[in-house]
């Protein structure tokens, strides 16, 4: 497999594809050995042997236009799913749930994978290309690379941005379903849940940027939209004291309460030991650190892996001590949507 991504930025008409065709992605120990790197970043939520952070430092780098490309061809796949999902995650949350009642954890994040059948081979670009088309307001990559193999994803989650000194990130948290088009962001209510998640989300990040930046600005939480769901959102924009430690940033940014918990390490360890899912790549973090002088990373949200017989897509959704079962399930329903619809366009 040549390393090769595809990537779109959000609102924007066109993708830039990069390809590595001289030796391979480069594997990294942790977040701070990108200090002082340029390239493109696929990190997992937690690095290991099988699932590494790379760094693929392209040898071409291409622009196209969405609308030369084409999009969804041939009809659609089924959606005949592999079973026994809602058991694991009944099991998972009850396991999760416990640690909230204890005490043990203010929030921890849940997450889940569905396994689909791919009995019909369907191009991996093509899949992309209507990602782009469905989702104009996120930012949506292709990946393909050997250590990895190959993840499609449209996210929403902006974890560092940067051009030009000034830099900027954000608190992603609180899900609702958009119920019908034309509906006014600003006229959403967002429970006492939602908003306590989404706080502990920007608290955190606040807390952390202080370490590393200047001139910390932080807006009011406000609704925005992603595909067919609303978050609620806290932006941040300030100056780094050291651009070449940006890596540092990223180690102690990621992951943050929206994709772990509270506090960082024991839940983190907590839901590696315990999540039936196995997240690999999905709720880590990728896009192009310092090409051309431009930082674009996203949380993976949204996402799936692509295999030779299967698709897998992840989800999850934030846990409090006033949580339901039922309820958090249907949340991750509507977010495997974002990718289920490119397999039923």
């Amino acid at each position: 497999m040549t390393p090769r991504v595809r990537y779109r930025l959000p609102y924007e008409d066109h993708y830039t594809q990069l390809v590595q065709r001289k030796g391979s992605p480069e594997v990294l120990a942790s977040p701070s050995a990108l200090n002082g790197r340029q390239g493109f970043v696929f990190a997992p939520f937690a690095p290991s042997s099988e699932c590494p952070l790379l760094l693929m430092r392209p040898d071409e780098i291409t622009v196209r236009r969405v609308s030369d490309a084409g999009g969804f061809s041939g009809h659609p796949l089924p959606q005949e799913e592999i079973p026994a999902g809602r058991a694991a995650y009944r099991a998972d949350f009850r396991r999760f749930f416990a640690q909230l009642q204890s005490g043990a954890f203010r929030k921890i994040v849940l997450a889940r994978c569905v396994r689909i059948p791919r009995s019909r081979p369907q191009s991996a670009e093509q899949l992309f290309l209507t990602a782009c088309r469905l989702y104009p307001r996120v930012f949506v990559a292709l990946i393909e690379m050997p250590q990895s193999g190959t993840w499609l994803m449209a996210t929403p989650e902006v974890l560092l941005n940067g051009e030009d000194g000034v830099w900027s990130t954000m608190a992603l948290a609180g899900t609702l379903s958009v119920d019908r088009e034309g509906e006014s962001a600003e006229r959403v209510e967002w429970s006492r849940k939602n908003r306590e998640e989404q706080q502990y989300v920007a608290s955190y990040i606040a807390d952390v940027l202080h370490g590393y930046v200047d001139g910390l600005q932080m807006s009011e939480p406000h609704t925005v939209r992603a595909a067919r769901l609303y978050h609620l959102r806290t932006d941040f924009r300030f100056r780094l004291r050291d651009e070449e430690r940006v890596g540092d940033l990223l180690n102690a940014l990621h992951p943050t309460p929206a994709v772990c918990g509270i506090p960082e390490a024991e839940t983190r360890r907590f839901i590696l030991e315990n999540e039936h899912a196995g997240r690999k790549y999905y709720s880590g973090f990728c896009g192009p650190l310092r090409l051309g002088g431009i930082t674009r990373l996203f949380v993976s949200l949204r996402c799936m892996q692509i295999l030779d017989t299967e698709y897998r897509l992840y989800a999850g959704g934030g846990l409090l001590r006033e949580s339901e079962e039922e309820q958090e399930w249907k949340e991750t329903e509507g977010k495997l949507q974002t990718m289920k619809k490119l397999l039923t366009p």
